[in-house]
């Protein structure tokens, strides 16, 4: 399968136009990629996807290391090479003119420093924000972009099934996490999609901890968060496992996330505002008296980037609609004793059923040690 980007030029430069735009930058690593298939992080140097609707044209400027394979991958076929002595700014300058009015820029993306530049050699140009109009157009996927996002989902599911057989008592975090990686490039992706996060024992109640040198003990909760990138795209699933015994509390605990995972899934439909899907999933944690411990939203969408829109919490009143691709992971983290996550991928196909692209076995899995 391919990716259409004359088709998404085009819908951009509509987009533009209606916002009486005459010339955008767009210097996000992942929205450059969206428009032109060329994957870069530029690091400190500068990349933009300059377009210019005075003229119906599209300049990809890059880092003159890039060059080479930037005509090679880019579909935007005027490349612009910029020299590390070069100064950006005035580079697009040259190629612009100063004559410019309406700027469309991503607000979030540009820092002080881009526009303070952009002012010295544009003085006469007011901004317009096109972030959100960029936001709408990538929140709904194609056929292929969903292709290439069940393939990210299908190798990390083969590198946790694979990994969990390693697991044993005195194994570290930092060990596991090794080994995790090492399947992810060995199944074929492009490395991990967000740093990988395994969390033993009573780590595994900080939501967003890091691997470190605990050593697995018998009894610990086991969470395991990770996703791969593969052609571009992103995978990102969780799943928490007990090692050698399981209390009663903990397996408690585990069937009242493993309920909201559900229920969150279950209220998935097309035309519903999104935060729905947060309510019925934490209404079952409340429910429980645990309500306390869950103190995130729900899912967030998933794509180029492994956060991206939409948002799915209890105040998005946005509707839920055909392409969308995000997460559902409830959890319950409780101080000094563990935490349990449960995060699937879900999909609104082309006829608003959900189809859910993460398949890993949700019910408790007890590792033998």
């Amino acid at each position: 399968m391919s990716i259409n980007y004359q088709d998404r030029l085009i819908t951009l430069q509509n987009g533009l136009e209606k916002q009486n735009v005459d010339v955008a930058m767009i210097t996000s690593p992942a929205n450059v990629f969206y428009y032109t298939g060329f994957n870069s992080d530029p690091h400190e140097r500068f990349m933009g996807l300059v377009v210019d609707n005075r003229k119906q044209e599209f300049t990809l400027f890059v880092p003159a290391l890039d060059k080479e394979i930037a005509a090679s991958e880019s579909f935007v076929k005027k490349v612009v090479p910029i020299s590390d002595e070069e100064h950006p700014f005035e580079k697009l300058k040259d190629e612009l003119g100063e004559n410019i009015t309406h700027f469309g820029l991503e607000m979030k993306a540009v820092s002080m420093y881009q526009h303070n530049r952009l002012s010295t050699n544009f003085p006469k140009a007011s901004y317009v924000d096109i972030q959100s109009f960029i936001n709408a157009q990538r929140l709904k996927k194609s056929e292929s972009e969903i292709a290439y996002l069940q393939e990210a989902a299908e190798i990390i599911e083969k590198v946790l099934a694979e990994g969990i057989k390693n697991v044993k008592i005195g194994m570290t975090e930092l060990e596991l996490t090794a080994e995790l990686e090492y399947l992810m490039k060995k199944y074929g992706s492009e490395g991990p999609s967000f740093s990988t996060t395994v969390l033993s024992g009573e780590k595994s109640a900080l939501p967003h901890g890091s691997s470190g040198d605990r050593s697995f003990r018998k009894g610990d909760f086991l969470l395991i968060d990770m996703g791969v990138i593969k052609n571009g795209y992103c995978s990102d699933i969780t799943r928490t496992f007990i090692i050698g015994e399981a209390t009663d509390k903990q397996k408690e605990i585990y069937a009242i996330v493993l309920k909201s995972n559900q229920a969150g899934i279950k209220a998935v439909e097309a035309g519903s505002p999104v935060k729905t899907f947060d309510i019925e999933a934490r209404n079952v944690i409340n429910s429980h008296g645990y309500g306390s411990y869950f103190n995130n939203r729900v899912g967030h969408g998933l794509g180029i980037e492994v956060h991206e829109e939409p948002s799915i919490h209890e105040n998005n009143d946005s509707l839920a609609d055909k392409g969308m691709v995000f997460t559902i992971e409830p959890g319950i983290y409780i101080p000094d004793f563990g935490g349990v996550r449960i995060e699937d991928e879900l999909y609104i196909n082309p006829s608003g059923e959900v189809e859910v692209l993460t398949s890993f076995p949700r019910e408790l899995q007890i590792l033998g040690v």
